[in-house]
């Protein structure tokens, strides 16, 4: 079938110069590429009049079927619409970062005794947030902090309404204990408000009040107060000296810095809040390949803002179209953005550190790709798969055959591919039976890659002797897959990590030596699935026990059950309740509170 030239200059004879996007289509109908524009005519015409563009974008043009454009009425609005046009379809040639909107935040709640909290998602309206922060450990080490000075709760609702004696972290001074009232109201009120202006970046106000409290204690004699307020200062003036990178305090910013070395491009996002840094997000984007800094910022800032949470200024360090930019940042903060590119003063120090962030970032990553590809060659050796690229591993996971869940990880190019994962609901086996959960998730997974012709694994690792390795066999037989090698991963008689036993289907079994670079690269990836399917079987177990402990008792409906879980604080309260404490609730009789009693024992 001969494929039909695209006629580039009939096309850009039709073009508009207005703003907008435009959709880069291949032979099949499929979008390669998707771009916005001031001037459509102007941009579209380049790819095709342009000699010196790069390798990747010379093979996009050479693929291209068609071409569509959506006219918009501004800049602005077209880069709303190319952002959402690119998550939505994710094209081959376009930068991709991974969606992660879900950053985490540090939470003081509503409660009467606030709990202070790592929070990720929409919060209740009574709830008060902080951050974003970069990462889930910059969040654990502020609440560290803030434990350590201002001895804020963190437990749960169900622990703190159920104690009779203060927990381990009140005797470790991390905790003041107001879930048995060894601290009045108005104190614990006094430490959440400064643990919030401290969060706000306004610690000198903070330093004050306890500077203050420190000396009425010492005048009134209580020395052992007083040398509490002189320990939180110690801690405030030592977090401070660590933390704080702005003179001007409550100052919200964040500095974005893209570097491109040794073939890889690296994206290192440092966040600023009251003055406070909170730490750095590094990412390698996909489709980055001969990607000109300034392209990877201008999709960065794209794709990493649009709909979340925006300071009130970002540094870059790459030329971006500020206008625009700043006006669809500013309409949708609802405030005033701005965007700027050649910082002074300190700002330009913050530069310089995130520059030299993301090209740490690069050194660490190309060590890491040496290291997994020496493993990779040493285990092609071991095998003797020269083309060995692609691994697949399944394992299985069940506590007695209740809540069976196996899990399939992928290793390729390099990588633990993460987005590749799968994991699979066993039902319909005798419980316990693994060798028939085995065969379920193989024959799940491999008659979808028949059907779809997916990409195929060079390697499936089985975790698990002779009988796991016999049933992948037979399924791998009966849906007519006879180029993929398998291998079971026993752990041996002794069980210890170094003397496992790689089993192929012939019924050979060899053992690398515990310091084999090979036999480290299964172990990590057989971990991995272990870990997977772990985490999968604990979630499946803890919703199918929360079901059956409430939903499935007759009488028991939405309003009912939210009152008993309000009451007791949870599930593990109600648990430890008795037949008269459940008859107290409102609308439960003594016949029904009989009933979810020796249905939840």
């Amino acid at each position: 079938m001969k494929t039909e030239v695209f006629d580039s200059k009939a096309f850009l004879a039709t073009l508009p110069s207005l703003p907008g996007v435009y959709r880069m289509l291949g032979q099949g109908g499929e979008v390669l590429y998707v771009g916005k524009a001031r001037d459509l005519k102007k941009r579209v015409a380049s790819y095709f009049q342009k000699n010196d563009q790069s390798p990747r974008i010379r093979l996009m043009v050479a693929k291209i079927a068609s071409v569509e454009i959506t006219v918009t009425r501004s800049e602005s609005e077209a880069l709303v619409l190319e952002n959402n046009l690119i998550k939505a379809l994710s094209p081959r040639y376009n930068i991709l970062f991974r969606d992660d909107k879900s950053y985490p935040y540090l939470m003081l709640s509503g409660h009467r005794y606030p709990r202070l909290a790592y929070f990720r998602g929409t919060p209740q309206r009574q709830d008060r947030c902080f951050g974003p922060f970069p990462n889930s450990h910059a969040v654990r080490d502020s609440i560290q902090i803030l434990q350590k000075v201002f001895r804020l709760r963190t437990c749960e609702d169900s622990v703190f309404n159920h104690r009779s004696r203060p927990c381990l972290l009140h005797q470790i001074k991390r905790c003041t204990a107001p879930c048995v009232d060894l601290i009045c109201a108005e104190d614990y009120a006094a430490d959440v408000k400064n643990a919030a202006l401290f969060l706000d970046g306004k610690e000198n106000e903070v330093l004050q009040a306890i500077t203050e409290k420190m000396q009425h204690a010492a005048a009134a004699m209580r020395y052992e107060e007083a040398a509490l307020y002189r320990d939180q200062i110690k801690s405030l003036t030592a977090v401070r000296e660590k933390q704080f990178v702005s003179s001007h305090s409550s100052v919200d910013v964040d500095v974005v810095a893209v570097v491109a070395e040794h073939g890889l491009l690296c994206v290192n996002l440092l966040m600023i809040r009251g003055g406070r840094h909170l730490g750095d997000k590094t990412l390698f984007p996909q489709n980055a390949q001969d990607v000109a800094p300034e392209e990877a910022m201008q999709a960065f800032l794209a794709q990493h803002y649009l709909n979340r949470t925006i300071p009130p200024q970002i540094i870059v360090s790459e030329p971006v179209d500020v206008d625009a930019f700043a006006a669809v940042f500013s309409e949708q903060a609802g405030r005033k953005v701005s965007i700027q590119i050649n910082p002074i003063g300190e700002r330009r120090s913050w530069l310089a550190m995130t520059q030299g962030n993301a090209r740490i970032a690069i050194t660490r990553q190309l060590a890491q790709k040496a290291t997994q590809q020496a493993r990779l060659t040493a285990l092609q050796e071991a095998l003797a798969l020269p083309g060995l690229q692609r691994i697949e591993c399944f394992d299985i996971s069940h506590t007695m055959g209740e809540a069976t869940v196996a899990s399939c990880v992928v290793y390729d190019k390099g990588t633990m591919q993460n987005g590749e994962y799968r994991r699979y609901n066993i039902s319909g086996i005798t419980p316990g039976d693994d060798y028939a959960a085995m065969r379920d998730a193989l024959t799940r997974r491999y008659t979808k890659i028949q059907q779809t012709e997916a990409r195929r694994p060079d390697l499936i690792l089985i975790d698990g002797g002779t009988g796991q390795l016999h049933i992948a066999s037979e399924v791998m037989a009966e849906l007519g897959i006879t180029d993929i090698e398998l291998i079971g991963v026993a752990k041996g008689i002794e069980r210890k990590a170094g003397m496992e036993q790689l089993i192929t289907t012939d019924g050979r079994a060899t053992r690398l030596p515990g310091d084999h670079p090979g036999l480290h690269l299964i172990q990590h990836i057989r971990d991995e699935a272990h870990r997977f399917a772990i985490t999968g079987h604990r979630a499946r177990r803890g919703k199918a026990r929360t079901h059956s402990a409430l939903e499935d008792i007759g009488g028991i409906g939405p309003k009912r059950r939210q009152k008993l879980l309000e009451n007791f604080g949870g599930l593990r309260g109600l648990q430890n309740a008795g037949v008269e404490e459940i008859a107290r609730i409102e609308g439960i009789s003594r016949a029904l509170a009989e009933k979810i009693y020796r249905e939840l024992h």
